[in-house]
């Protein structure tokens, strides 16, 4: 097994050097406040050995990575009904795009462009009593860690600014795929984009993803074709138009977020999250990229 202490160790070293760290998401304002020297990683491997380096212990908001979690809960409540309401394949386009939408009648591409994790939010809102308190706990019993919270400010913030949210919203209830009032929609999504937590909390959150759908309390959260389907949504839409690039560079399944974090899996090996808040052109973390290349090159462990 490679030594992953030593392997990440020199991957932040590395990285620490690389002047050019890419640029903070500031259309979010309580985005743009964020240190851009910031990096950490953290690995968890399928025996629950831990490895961090960097500022992994720091909390940043998770934004889109939040998506492959209500995906997660919304596919253990309703199962492949949600199918009827949302894609699975690639959208080739930024993640706020809606041009698409339109085209294709308010079927979203996918679950994990916005649009589609809008219609995820609004199935969780008819399928639970109380949305928010009830994803946050699904996230603390998947990390094992009840400190897990929602940043108030972000969730405000993205409120004020989320204007093509908004649209997107309003265009999914024109085409009759929103059920619920699109602002209740909407505060549910506000706030699962704002869910903040550090490298090592949400690798323990993706190790069920690694782990047949079993989190490191032991305890089944999805069935093993339910992960297959959200890995495969993983590598193929985990990061919108960057989507093949990643698979090309990196080769795992994974989710990124404009908060600079990018969460990735080998099933049967490990979970491992990086965190810099320095984004690329194409809105995922830049230095984030370049570790996880490092990783999957250094330790010669990919899916392919």
């Amino acid at each position: 097994m490679p030594n992953y202490q030593d392997i990440i160790e020199a991957i932040a070293s590395e990285l620490n050097n690389v002047k050019e760290k890419g640029t903070v998401a500031s259309y979010i304002p309580e985005l743009s406040k964020i240190d851009p020297n910031k990096f950490g990683i953290h690995l968890v491997d399928s025996q629950m050995n831990h490895y961090s380096a960097g500022d992994a212990d720091e909390l940043f908001s998770i934004q889109s990575i939040s998506k492959v979690l209500s995906l997660s809960k919304c596919f253990a409540l309703v199962g492949d009904s949600i199918w009827e309401r949302v894609d699975v394949e690639p959208s080739g386009d930024p993640f706020n795009h809606l041009s698409l939408l339109e085209f294709e009648n308010g079927i979203p591409r996918n679950p994990l462009i916005n649009a589609g994790a809008i219609v995820v939010a609004d199935i969780l809102v008819s399928n639970l009593e109380n949305p928010k308190d009830e994803f946050l706990y699904f996230i603390r019993q998947i990390t094992n860690d009840d400190s897990i919270t929602y940043n108030e400010k972000v969730a405000e913030s993205e409120k004020n600014t989320g204007f093509k949210n908004i649209a997107a919203a309003n265009l999914l209830k024109s085409y009759g795929n929103l059920e619920n009032d699109v602002d209740e929609v909407l505060d549910f999504y506000f706030h699962q984009c704002s869910i903040e937590m550090s490298c090592k909390q949400l690798a323990n959150a993706f190790y069920m993803f690694m782990n047949h759908g079993k989190c490191q309390r032991g305890k089944t959260h999805l069935n093993i074709n339910q992960v297959k389907r959200i890995n495969a949504l993983m590598l193929t839409c985990g990061f919108y138009d960057e989507a093949g690039e990643f698979a090309f560079e990196v080769g795992l399944p994974g989710k990124s977020g404009v908060g600079g974090g990018i969460a990735a899996v080998f099933p049967d090996k490990f979970s491992v999250v990086t965190w810099s808040p320095g984004l690329n052109q194409k809105g995922n973390s830049k230095l984030g990229m370049q570790a996880l290349e490092k990783l999957t090159t250094k330790t010669s462990q990919s899916i392919f």
